[in-house]
């Protein structure tokens, strides 16, 4: 065995010799906390369904009554959120969630213009509903600020990029709503109708 090796065999051994557990999570960070109040509402198919509802009925109205969402929702879902973990609030039973999505469908769908104070409204309770719903997946070990903020920032990113996509779509500014733009939107409306009216049916069943 050739002097080389057996150095570079022997180095190996000592570097062995003084490995610990390595601990590259980003959770030992603490920004996990973060990642997960922001990802978790994004892998629930009831979080999904609702927000993008509620974005492109946001959309739908026009800029000057979509752009309240963009705060009215993510403090509901704090208020939500603090509710549960201080109040101990339950998540409301799945037949709410699936009429909450078939309301929002139906306002799409008839392309009804409803007051802002009205669309406020729905968003705030929307988003309280669904931040006692994703508080289920706090841990004693979970920084609650950090989750927040998480679940805040999805809900701001998802509400404003939708809304965006629907308005650059429509065009509202050139195009009626009985244009072909604004009935593949009243299209999109009915099948989230559709899509309540099942999970209604679902949760009933079960």
């Amino acid at each position: 065995m050739s002097l080389r090796l057996r150095t570079s065999l022997l180095t190996a051994l000592l570097l062995l010799t003084q490995m610990q557990i390595a601990d590259a999570h980003i959770v030992s960070a603490r920004l996990g906390d973060f990642y997960a109040g922001a990802l978790h509402p994004l892998l629930t198919l009831q979080d999904v369904v609702a927000w993008a509802a509620l974005g492109l009925l946001a959309g739908s109205l026009g800029a000057a009554s979509g752009r309240w969402l963009v705060a009215v929702f993510p403090l509901g879902l704090c208020l939500g959120l603090a509710l549960a973990v201080a109040a101990g609030l339950a998540p409301t039973p799945p037949i709410v969630d699936a009429v909450t999505v078939l309301v929002i469908g139906l306002l799409l769908a008839a392309a009804l213009r409803i007051p802002v104070a009205l669309l406020c409204m729905l968003a705030f309770v929307l988003g309280v509903m669904r931040g006692v719903a994703n508080a289920g997946e706090l841990v004693p070990q979970t920084d609650r600020v950090l989750y927040a903020a998480g679940l805040a920032s999805a809900g701001y990113v998802a509400i404003t990029l939708i809304m965006a996509l629907v308005l650059t779509f429509r065009r509202p500014e050139t195009e009626p709503a009985f244009s072909w733009r604004g009935i593949a939107v009243r299209a999109i409306g009915g099948w989230l109708a559709a899509i309540g009216l099942m999970m209604a049916g679902l949760s009933l069943a079960t």
